[in-house]
This record gives C-alpha cells, sequence and structure tokens, in this order.
C-alpha cells in the first residue's frame, strides 16, 4: 500500500475581516462537538446571540495578532509540514478542522498521489470532544463518502509519551533559561465539564473534583482534564519544579455553564493580587502558536498580570515548528510506517 500523512490542526479565518471570521465562527460553533446541545438550541445560540456580536470583536482580536504571511496558525503549520516532509519519505499533506484548508481536500491531495493509507496526525497532545474527537468523526465521514477504499489510521493522544514530555520539557527549559521568574502558569484550553463527564467510558469515575484526574481509571484515555494534568506533572517532574512555583489553569470560556476550572485570568489576576511580581506562562493544549496563545494570554494576560502589580510576564512560544518537535513527528511516523509495513 501507498502510505501518505495528514497532519490536522483546528483552522483560522481567511483574514481578521469581520466577514470571514463570521464565517469561521459559524462553522466552529455550529459543531455539535463544541457547542454539543441540541440543534435548535445551538441555532439560538451561535445564530441567533453569539454571531449577531461576537464577530467585530473577534476581528479586532485577529488583527493584533495577524502577521504579514497571513494567519499566525496556518503559517506555523504550513512551516511544520514542509519540515516534516524533508524528513520523511512519504507525502505530508495539511488540512485544518474549520476553514477553508479542508480536511477532503488534504484526503484528495494525498489520494491524488497515489495514496491508499493515511495516518491522520490531530496536532492536539491531549483528547477532547471539540478537538481530536471531531477531526476522527469528520475525516471518517469524508472517507465513507469519498473514499471508500482509503484506509485510514490515526495518532491518539500523546499528552503522555515520554518523547513528548521530552521536547515539551526542552523548550519550556530553552525559553526560561534566560529569564528570572517566580512562577510557571501552565494554561490549558478550557472545556465545559459536561465533556469531560460526557466522555467518561465508566459513567461514574469523573467527578471534576482534585482526586478523580489523580486516580488509576480506564476513563483517563478520554478525559480531557486529567491529560491536561498529567502533562504539568510529568513536566514539573522532568524540570525538577519545587511545589509552589507551578500551577494549571483553563482558558478561553464560553456561555454561562461552568467550564474547567481554575480559569486563567482569574489565576493570573490573584497572583499578581498576592505579591507576584515575575511570571511565566505557556500553553501546552497547543502546539501551534494562534489567537488564544498570543493574543488571550501574552496580551490580555500581560495585561491583567500588570494591572494587578505584576511586573514581568514571560509567554513560552508553542512548539510550533520546532527542530526536536520535527524530528520526533517525523519518528512517530516512520515507527508507524514500519508497523504497517510489518503487520500487512
Amino acid at each position: 500500500m501507498s502510505k501518505g500523512i495528514l497532519l490536522v490542526n483546528l483552522g483560522s479565518p481567511d483574514s481578521p475581516d469581520p466577514k470571514d471570521v463570521k464565517r469561521y465562527l459559524d462553522e466552529f460553533l455550529m459543531d455539535e462537538r463544541v457547542i454539543d446541545v441540541p440543534l435548535w438550541a445551538r441555532n439560538l445560540i451561535v445564530r441567533g446571540i453569539i454571531l449577531n456580536t461576537r464577530p467585530k470583536a473577534s476581528a479586532e482580536a485577529y488583527k493584533k495578532i495577524w502577521w504579514e504571511e497571513g494567519s499566525p496558525l496556518i503559517v506555523i503549520s504550513e512551516r511544520l509540514q514542509e519540515k516534516v516532509q524533508q524528513k520523511v519519505d512519504y507525502p505530508v499533506a495539511l488540512a485544518m478542522r474549520y476553514g477553508s484548508m479542508t480536511i477532503k481536500d488534504g484526503l484528495q491531495e494525498l489520494v491524488d498521489k497515489g495514496v491508499d493509507e493515511v495516518f491522520l496526525i490531530p496536532l492536539y497532545p491531549q483528547f477532547a470532544m471539540a478537538t481530536t474527537e471531531t477531526i476522527l468523526v469528520l475525516a471518517e465521514e469524508i472517507r465513507k463518502q469519498h473514499f471508500p477504499n482509503l484506509k485510514i489510521s490515526d495518532l491518539p493522544a500523546f499528552y503522555n509519551k515520554p518523547d513528548y514530555i521530552d521536547v515539551l520539557s526542552e523548550s519550556i527549559s530553552k525559553h526560561l533559561e534566560a529569564k528570572d521568574y517566580e512562577h510557571l502558569l501552565f494554561s490549558y484550553h478550557g472545556v465545559p465539564e459536561r465533556h469531560i463527564k460526557k466522555r467518561d467510558i465508566t459513567k461514574s469515575h469523573c467527578k471534576i473534583d482534585r482526586s478523580c484526574c489523580s486516580t488509576p481509571s480506564p476513563a483517563h484515555e478520554f478525559c480531557y482534564k486529567h491529560q491536561c494534568v498529567e502533562v504539568t506533572r510529568l513536566v514539573a517532574e522532568k524540570l525538577n519544579l519545587k511545589e509552589g512555583t507551578y500551577s494549571s489553569s483553563f482558558q478561553s470560556r464560553l456561555g454561562f455553564d461552568p467550564w474547567l476550572q481554575p480559569y486563567t485570568d482569574r489565576t493570573i489576576e490573584r497572583l499578581g493580587k498576592e505579591g507576584l511580581k515575575k511570571l511565566a506562562v505557556v500553553t501546552p493544549a497547543f502546539v501551534s502558536d494562534c489567537l488564544e496563545t498570543l493574543e488571550e494570554i501574552a496580551m490580555e494576560g500581560e495585561e491583567i498580570f500588570h494591572e494587578m502589580g505584576g511586573k514581568e510576564f514571560t509567554t513560552i512560544p508553542c512548539l510550533n515548528d520546532d527542530e526536536n518537535w520535527v524530528n520526533l513527528l517525523a519518528n512517530w511516523i516512520n515507527e508507524w510506517a514500519t508497523t504497517e509495513t510489518t503487520t500487512v
């Protein structure tokens, strides 16, 4: 069989123009795995409320971080694709879950090159309904409808893979090497608490409390919160961080339902009020810098910290197209290709 690779990231508007942002938000927020309520309610929330108020403000946020080459997330993902392609002997395509760089187009690109077996890599370290799951579900729908003879396998959540933790830890260490900081905050993208309970395969383990994430359970395979907590624990262990000098929080909440806590903005505010002067923030739910890291953390977060009396605010870049990250992806691809060849 002829093998190919499809890297899949979140996506981006085509431009920071409000019309493009509105179109992008409509596709994103109408996904039943992002806002998981009945269609009539989702229509009311998204098209009746959010899309009449949010696109203009979101467009202004995108304008703040937009690069000359385009959307940072797209540009970084393209750089990653190009570097990975140089390291492997299989065609590597790039797609986005939302926006104009569709998964269908990515699969078509590979099929046009003679590929009949695809290794799909969701560019998310942790599993979540609104990230990995929605990618895999859509890819399978597209395969059945348009590419019935195509075989697709995927890379599972890699949050706890030792080689990933090594690369992430080294990146954090490198960017903090010349920095004087008092506290390292691990900020993860938030999800509604109900998402965690919905994906609890035991139907009883996840309590959204302080104990269930650290109590071994089959539920952890699909528990986003556990996987975030575990990344923090593993990196802290790898970097020998002292207890009390680091913590985890969750950003980007939407609506009024309870989301995973503590919230990043309130955590930054609290740390500033408590007299912390030097704060560093890393965002390990993302592998590519994007609106949530470049604007929400690096701009809004820093503003909150300074307003609360903080002095030095350091944002640690995502892995982006870091050479160690590129080499790791190439290793995983080659391991997959070798394993698949052996088992055929």
